[in-house]
């Protein structure tokens, strides 16, 4: 297994959750049905909130020197990101989204989960803020596609960070460390797929006519 590998992989097992997670009913079912500019704002920026909180905390207890590293920095650009969408959302007291994949992402200790939960997580935020630019660009708001243009390429250099860390603590490895990884960020979209399903569901939507 190498890092390219793992990306190939995981991008194809998990393309049909991911399409459907970047789609307009995926934004759709994270504002609650409120298909409006600022609505959509809130959602994404309580998510970078979340980003923001997760892989501070991470950043603070690795003992891996690198990942320590690139966790801070994640934490770093989640906070100004979600001082992009909506600097004023806190997700622990506003009523916004919640987010399941955090619960996920908080119950990894080992470095090469946390990077898998993190590639998985890059990967995710990077397909929802296509569907963000695309909102905007459709709402006739080429300033704020613009800003979310830059988040993502933020998130797309990150990846690549990521991919990085992945092939340094997996190096060596007998595939074990690749698997832990893989599990954690398949688990990291299996639990926004969920809420995903459950919240379309909730909301009178058939997630299975959703593509």
């Amino acid at each position: 297994m190498d890092a390219a590998t793992f990306s190939r992989e995981f991008r194809d097992d998990n393309e049909t959750p991911l399409s459907r997670l970047g789609s307009s009913k995926s934004l759709y079912a994270l504002t609650g049905g409120e298909m409006d500019a600022g609505a959509v704002r809130t959602a994404v920026a309580a998510e970078f909130a979340l980003a923001g909180r997760t892989f501070e905390s991470w950043s603070a207890d690795e003992a891996n020197g690198d990942a320590a590293a690139l966790f801070g920095d994640v934490a770093e650009d989640a906070r100004e990101h979600r001082d992009t969408a909506d600097a004023d959302v806190d997700p622990a007291g506003d009523d916004v989204h919640e987010y399941p994949e955090y619960d996920v992402l908080a119950d990894l200790d080992a470095t090469a989960e946390r990077a898998g939960g993190l590639y998985g997580r890059l990967v995710l935020a990077h397909t929802r803020t296509e569907q963000t630019v695309g909102f905007f660009v459709g709402d006739a708001d080429p300033a704020s596609s613009n800003e979310f243009r830059a988040v993502r390429d933020d998130l797309d250099d990150r990846l690549d960070d990521a991919l990085d860390l992945l092939a340094s603590v997996c190096e060596g490895d007998d595939d074990g460390d690749w698997a832990a990884a893989r599990d954690a960020a398949d688990a990291v979209v299996d639990a926004a797929y969920d809420d995903y399903v459950e919240t379309l569901e909730s909301m009178g939507v058939k997630p299975k006519n959703v593509c």
